[in-house]
């Protein structure tokens, strides 16, 4: 098989936030400043405060318009839950999304008490699936905030992996993602943390999902992440939530 495999994780990306604050280990390398400060420079409106937050009122109704269903990741470019995103403008986000039952849409934090407090006394739509950045033992805590939320489905993104998560609970945790950080100045993730990730994934039921190697290979080298690809000995891990 070859490692150079297309893995989607969502077919369309939706951002009525963009730009972001570091708050964690995994924010070093942000992935998404990169790209936010490329498309402010190649002059796209939308982008150009940068990687400054910004709120687009003009992007609420986007997903109205898409003609058949998709999996949709929201705010790719920003954390949805960032302290100076108003639960006010979250509303109208979580507005559209029950306007277009046809769509799933993932949210994904750093800021798991925040997402807590804004559903604390709301209704998660049942589209909406609700996951939280676990990157290092620091943030642990997280995964017991996403496994408390009654939401279809609770995942945790262990991407960047920067070390050896060491055990985990994963009652209530129906899909894990892992991946290796991509770009020039980069962490390398060891084989050994993924295997017992995805052990433990296996022997709870819950799907697991290998995104990438990122710049440093399986075997420890530095290349192309496009080279490295996504396979664990040669196999493909690829599971979905049910």
């Amino acid at each position: 098989m070859s490692k150079k495999v297309k893995n989607i994780l969502a077919d369309k990306t939706w951002n009525p936030v963009t730009g972001c604050t570091k708050i964690s280990p995994g924010c070093l390398h942000c992935y998404a400043e990169t790209i936010c400060e490329w498309l402010c420079k190649m002059g796209q409106e939308k982008y150009k405060n940068g990687f400054n937050l910004l709120l687009h009122e003009d992007s609420l109704s986007e997903p109205v318009k898409w003609k058949r269903s998709h999996h949709v990741f929201v705010c790719s470019m920003a954390d949805i839950f960032h302290e100076h995103v108003p639960f006010s403008f979250i509303d109208k986000i979580i507005r559209t999304i029950m306007l277009t039952p046809q769509h799933k849409y993932q949210f994904l934090t750093k800021r798991a008490e925040r997402m807590s407090e804004y559903f604390q006394h709301r209704k998660i739509p049942h589209n909406l699936w609700l996951g939280v950045t676990v990157e290092s033992k620091t943030t642990k805590n997280r995964i017991d905030i996403v496994r408390t939320m009654n939401a279809p489905v609770r995942y945790l993104c262990c991407e960047p992996l920067l070390e050896d998560l060491g055990e985990l609970n994963l009652d209530n945790i129906d899909w894990i993602i892992v991946g290796g950080e991509s770009g020039s100045e980069v962490r390398p993730m060891k084989k050994e943390w993924v295997l017992s990730i995805e052990k433990q994934a296996r022997d709870s039921g819950t799907a697991f999902f290998f995104k990438q190697w990122g710049t440093w290979s399986e075997d420890g080298v530095k290349r192309d992440r496009y080279v490295n690809g996504c396979t664990i000995d040669g196999k493909l891990y690829q599971q979905f939530p049910e």
